[in-house]
């Protein structure tokens, strides 16, 4: 079930009438969209995701990680948030879009903090680190937008050192059914009309939502880590289950 779900979400592109990659319409949407992509996220989550991600932190202060690989790390907030909480030696940022980069390498240098996060462009499917560089992996909202799923597990785990962990942040779809339909009324309406108004870029967020049905969730999530040599996986859902916390250890 795994595989199928991982084709599903790859199948799935920002801009359906473009013949171009998965990875370069990303590049594309996040280039455009980086100036409202803080906004839109306080708007999308109404601020939640900023819990979500001191929950994620939480799991990864028991193995007091030094080094740090934050892959899709957009304007920066988990990097600096892993920061804050966790006092690492050194953090590395890692996206495709040079646009949310920017925003990141700003919010950094705001806070004198360029001596700890380092940011660099790059593509998940082939990180440019060498094997066994990082005690800890994380991915914030990011991994549905990976144009070969269990390609970029591989190459998370090979980056990650033997006892290292790998925690995912990833939105999901409610299973409840009265939620589910108040969810999809959210996400398939109101979230496009107010992407369109502040980013100009509606199909950005018609395509939120369609990738989040379309990622693999719970164990389907889990299997991908395990078939990338994983193992102590295990996931917890929050929120009604709009979001989803993903860990692994190497």
């Amino acid at each position: 079930m795994s595989d199928e779900r991982s084709n599903r979400v790859e199948q799935v592109t920002p801009y359906s009438d473009q013949t171009t990659a998965k990875t370069e319409q990303v590049r594309q949407m996040f280039d455009a969209i980086a100036p409202a992509y803080d906004f839109m996220n306080r708007a999308m989550t109404l601020g939640i995701d900023i819990w979500w991600r001191r929950l994620a932190v939480k799991r990864l202060k028991r193995i007091h990680p030094k080094h740090i690989l934050d892959v899709a790390t957009g304007t920066g907030d988990f990097a600096i948030q892993l920061n804050e909480s966790l006092h690492p030696q050194h953090i590395t940022g890692i996206d495709l879009s040079q646009g949310m980069l920017d925003e990141a390498c700003r919010k950094v240098k705001g806070k004198e903090l360029e001596n700890t996060i380092s940011f660099e462009q790059g593509d998940c499917m082939a990180l440019p680190m060498a094997d066994e560089t990082f005690d800890a992996v994380t991915v914030a909202f990011g991994v549905r937008n990976f144009e070969h799923l269990q390609q970029g597990y591989h190459e998370m785990a090979r980056v990650l050192k033997p006892g290292g962990m790998l925690c995912v942040l990833e939105l999901s779809t409610p299973t409840d059914p009265i939620i589910r339909w108040f969810y999809d009324i959210y996400t398939l309406h109101i979230i496009p009309a107010i992407g369109a108004m502040k980013s100009g870029d509606k199909s950005a967020y018609r395509y939120l939502p369609q990738s989040i049905a379309a990622v693999p969730q719970g164990d389907d999530m889990l299997q991908l880590m395990r078939n990338a040599g994983l193992r102590k996986t295990a996931f917890r859902r929050l929120t009604l289950g709009v979001c989803t916390i993903y860990t692994a250890v190497k």
